[in-house]
């Protein structure tokens, strides 16, 4: 029994470690599969760039095979008005990382400028501005020195414990320029760096987060006829975070209302997701499912990932300047 007990001990130890130091290496903001089924997260510049009001909400489920993984869903609402001469915003995330022991919850607002450049091109700039909070359950976490060999977890910790919330300001900005059959733009998040610590004089600044994303529509099939329309969609983006860096490479295909695509996503040590999407597109809801196959070694106890979009169309607009709406996939 006490083999038993001391095996599974070690295990626990073993794994806890490298959560710790998964969690260390890999801190990053979280992430989407369905970058264009949550535009305003992927780059706010996207604000106001369809002619209805629009809202937006995402789940995601990342690694359930893991206790305490990551659980993350956001929601967004965009709309554009001429008085401004663009597009506004309001976006919230919702992060929960190990069962519950640290949250972070954010809320943003954003305002896009539309500049027509030509009469085929145009760019639209953003700003974001919102707020961050943090909350840690530091009862949840276990320590070195609570250790009994061959029992668990059973002594007090000396370890010191910090603020259980922190709220911080946080800004963003972002810039798209487009035409009917391409798209790109580049994103900066976490603009200042604000700092995530929960201890009084500690320095724990968040990365600025750089997206940069480009694609193109490509008419296969041109029909009057919305539902017998085929479009292809390539796509790249990079994102990098500090020394960490990551490329999506992946292609929509739609017909009428159906949307169909794949990505292979690489980071910066080795081959991360292999992942599969599915939409369907109403002309007032969209849906949208991916699922994300792990191909890195980790795959073995994290072998998958699951998101779900949905978007509703509010109210179409009848705009005193048709405002140039922004062709790209829906997911």
């Amino acid at each position: 029994m006490k083999e038993i007990k001391s095996s599974a001990l070690r295990v626990y130890i073993i794994v806890s470690m490298l959560l710790l130091v998964v969690a260390e290496a890999w801190s990053q903001d979280p992430q989407f599969s369905q970058f264009y089924a949550n535009p305003i997260y992927t780059n706010p510049a996207f604000a106001g760039s369809v002619n209805h009001g629009r809202i937006v909400m995402g789940v995601r489920n990342q690694w359930p095979s893991i206790s305490g993984a990551f659980r993350t869903g956001a929601f967004s609402y965009d709309e554009h008005s001429d008085k401004i001469n663009g597009g506004f915003a309001i976006q919230a995330m919702y992060d929960e990382q190990g069962v519950g022991t640290l949250r972070t919850t954010a809320v943003n607002l954003i305002y896009a400028y539309q500049i027509p450049v030509t009469r085929n091109f145009t760019i639209q700039a953003a700003i974001q501005a919102g707020f961050m909070q943090k909350t840690i359950d530091f009862n949840k976490l276990l320590w070195y020195d609570q250790i009994v060999l061959t029992q668990g977890f059973l002594n007090p910790t000396s370890e010191p414990s910090g603020d259980n919330s922190i709220m911080t300001p946080n800004f963003g900005t972002g810039i798209i320029g487009y035409s009917k059959h391409f798209y790109g733009g580049v994103a900066v998040h976490n603009l200042f760096e604000p700092s995530q610590a929960f201890f009084v004089g500690a320095s724990n600044p968040i990365p600025r987060r750089y997206t940069a994303h480009m694609g193109l529509v490509i008419p296969v099939v041109r029909d009057r006829n919305e539902n017998r329309q085929v479009n292809v969609y390539p796509n790249v983006i990079f994102k990098s975070q500090r020394q960490f860096n990551q490329v999506n490479l992946g292609m929509y295909v739609s017909k009428g209302p159906y949307v169909a695509g794949a990505y292979y996503r690489q980071n910066t040590i080795n081959a991360d997701a292999f992942i599969l999407l599915l939409g369907l597109k109403t002309p007032k809801v969209k849906f949208g499912y991916s699922y994300d196959a792990t191909l890195s070694a980790a795959r073995t106890g994290a072998a998958n990932s699951h998101e779900v979009t949905m978007a509703f169309e509010l109210k179409k607009r009848i705009p005193r300047s048709k405002p140039r709406k922004v062709t790209c996939p829906d997911f």
